[in-house]
């Protein structure tokens, strides 16, 4: 249960002054449906500005508060053209005043023609003209406020403004209670950070270093409390020690040996599913490690201890492309593979669930189906969760309920993460890696392609597909925008149509599942030469003839979806080609991102590099690994305070006396304020 000195901050933003079914509406987009979420939006940046007495004093780019007479009114002939209001200073220079959108009714009603108003914001010049576009304040008098130092600015979504949500922010500010402090003493006092009410306070307030690093490490702290408490509670529950007696894995016949990487991990799970405690385990591999061998060698111990196995993936296409790699490796030796989704229905979906209760089905790939409540296991023992990133602890929490006793899990990513950020996701497991490629495994050829060599592209692809082979074209976008000249999937796949004809085929997210399995089913079969896609074929897509890979607008991706993308044209033995089209002038950070995929396909590397070139100034909310949100820590925080905070969180485990400490109960108020309160129950003394 909550504890009662949080309850005010996790009332309805609906409570506060000013705030009605209206307003909620534009809030809610950004989040910010309770007081707690209004004093965790931190502001994005800070501004001071500066009066002056005419336009002349100003410069280009600085903020100003200046007085202005507006002298006339200009709509634009289109909807959505920009709504001009030309005002004039003290000395008779003329400023034009922007607005966009449905702010162009406030300006109608803001800026009288005749009437001086005191005006601030950014000024900049259109043309030969000088503007302000959007002003942050229209007063009618120069009040001292109005000159303001360290001004917050928010993210803010349509139907909000800076005074109104600053004005939000400061309300819930004030129904912040004094909380007992949780973080342990001697760092405390180290750091020099304040409470953490006055954090949250100076945060508001300008570009405070210490409070806003006070506020990531009380994050980072309670995650990793959180993680603690899974680990914790599964080492106290009674599992099933599966003991296989090798019987099926000896019968294997596999047209390869297994890698040193692949034979060190499978060593590794079978000591975890030997003991009591059920097993957390993270396996990770780059796209063609054989994590899939691995997985299959797991769950052949828990069916020659006599017990099921399922194995979960994020998407049908991949539920199915695992279905059809484990039953052509586990039907000869005799393991009875079933696959269960969504779309199943009437007697195949009952003879599946039939077999599930019986026993006759040894292990069932599928989507969430396969944990439905209507689904029922004769004795499941071990739980594969593949594309892990893409389910919450709690789901994972939850899967287990399907066992007699707690189920093993074994989790495996295609994504390399860096060490930091797998502390961060996935502190309550413990790692295996797959740090080797597969013998005969051909390194893929990368280049850097400018986008204006199109037509030498398209006639490449053309040599490829001539010669019977198969190829990839994937671009950033399904449909264009009309602020953008990035070719949309849709568009290139009308272009190449007029080139190819039937040999293309187009796969996105957008799709109905339908459509989409007809054309990978016709790319699959070899029916279709080339397959035009957005990033959803990220994972679950295997085709070994398919050597050429096309990626337009390369630079938009992350590297390591890059590399994933890359990933599904090295499939085979045959040497593959990866061309990452440019779009244009690059960054110097663009440049270095695009020559560390041409010249390594370490994943691992990649994933490290990519993190030291990014820095601290990105968010992990555009992150390409680890599935629970940080909204306060940025990258540069959870790189240089997240060691800290776990060793913090493993002496109050330890040496604090946990949850039933002083320290701890602060601690437990910590973990229902972050909400990672699913922590808290399985804690002692929670």
């Amino acid at each position: 249960m909550r504890p009662e000195v949080l309850n005010p901050l996790f009332v309805e933003t609906g409570a506060l002054e000013g705030v009605g079914p209206k307003l909620q509406k534009p809030l809610a987009k950004l989040g910010l449906t309770r007081v707690r979420d209004l004093a965790y939006h931190l502001p994005e940046r800070f501004v001071s500005r500066r009066a002056v007495s005419n336009l002349d004093e100003a410069s280009e780019g600085e903020q100003i508060i200046i007085a202005l007479t507006p002298t006339e009114h200009r709509a634009s002939r289109s909807n959505r053209g920009p709504y001009r209001v030309l005002a004039q200073d003290a000395v008779g220079n003329i400023c034009a005043l922007t607005f966009f959108g449905r702010a162009s009714y406030t300006a109608k009603k803001q800026l009288p023609v005749g009437e001086q108003r005191w005006v601030s914001g950014k000024l900049e010049r259109y043309g030969d003209m000088l503007q302000i576009v959007h002003p942050d304040h229209v007063e009618t008098k120069a009040d001292a406020g109005l000159q303001r130092l360290n001004e917050p600015v928010y993210a803010l979504s349509a139907g909000l403004t800076q005074p109104r949500i600053a004005s939000l922010c400061q309300q819930a500010l004030a129904k912040l209670p004094e909380l007992p402090e949780w973080i342990e003493p001697g760092q405390f006092e180290k750091e020099g950070w304040p409470s953490w009410r006055d954090a949250l306070m100076l945060a508001h307030k300008g570009a405070n270093e210490r409070a806003r690093d006070r506020l990531a490490y009380d994050e980072l702290f309670a995650n990793a409390l959180a993680l603690m408490s899974v680990r914790a509670d599964n080492r106290k529950r009674r599992g099933q020690a599966l003991q296989g007696d090798g019987r099926l894995r000896d019968r294997l016949q596999l047209p390869y040996s297994l890698t040193g990487a692949q034979a060190r991990s499978i060593r590794e799970i079978e000591g975890d599913l030997a003991q009591d405690a059920p097993m957390l385990r993270l396996l990770q591999g780059d796209v063609g490690a054989g994590k899939t061998v691995v997985a299959l060698y797991a769950m052949l111990i828990a069916n020659e201890a006599g017990k099921q196995a399922a194995l979960l993936a994020p998407t049908e296409i991949l539920a199915r492309q695992h279905y059809e790699s484990l039953r052509a490796m586990a039907q000869p030796v005799g393991v009875e593979v079933a696959l269960l989704t969504g779309r199943d229905k009437g007697r195949a979906r009952e003879s599946i669930l039939m077999g599930l209760l019986d026993g006759s089905i040894d292990i069932v790939v599928g989507t969430h189906a396969i944990f439905q409540d209507s689904v029922a296991y004769k004795d499941l023992a071990l739980i594969v969760i593949d594309e892990q990133h893409r389910f919450g602890v709690q789901q994972r929490l939850a899967l287990a309920s399907k066992g007699r006793a707690q189920p093993h899990t074994l989790a495996m990513t295609a994504t390399p993460i860096p060490r930091t950020l797998t502390l961060a996701q996935y502190g309550e497991m413990d790692v295996s890696k797959l740090d080797e490629m597969p013998p005969g495994r051909q390194p893929i050829d990368t280049r850097v392609v400018a986008q204006d060599r199109m037509e030498d592209v398209v006639a490449g692809v053309a040599r490829h597909i001539g010669a019977g082979q198969q190829a990839y074209w994937v671009c950033p976008m399904v449909t264009e925008s009309e602020t953008d000249d990035i070719a949309a999937a849709e568009a290139r796949y009308a272009a190449l149509k007029k080139r190819f004809g039937e040999d293309v085929v187009l796969v996105h997210g957008q799709l109905k599942p339908e459509l989409k399995d007809a054309a990978m089913e016709r790319f699959a079969s070899g029916q279709a030469k080339l397959l035009v896609a957005t990033t959803v074929i990220e994972v679950g897509v295997d085709v070994p003839a398919a050597t050429l890979m096309v990626i337009e607008q390369a630079e938009r991706f992350g590297l390591a979806q890059l590399h994933q993308l890359r990933g599904r044209v090295g499939r085979g033995s045959e040497k593959s080609v990866c061309l990452l089209l440019r779009g244009g002038a690059l960054s110097e950070t663009g440049r270095k991102r695009l020559a560390l995929m041409r010249d390594t396909q370490d994943g691992f590397r990649i994933a490290e590099e990519d993190l030291a070139l990014r820095g601290g100034g990105e968010l992990l909310g555009t992150r390409q690994s680890g599935e629970e949100a940080f909204r306060i820590a940025s990258l540069d925080q959870i790189t240089r305070l997240l060691p800290t905070a776990h060793a913090d969180a493993r002496l109050l485990m330890d040496r604090d006396g946990g949850l039933a400490s002083e320290r701890g109960e602060a601690a437990r108020i910590l973990l229902y304020l972050m909400e990672r309160d699913w922590g808290v129950q399985l804690l002692r003394g929670g």
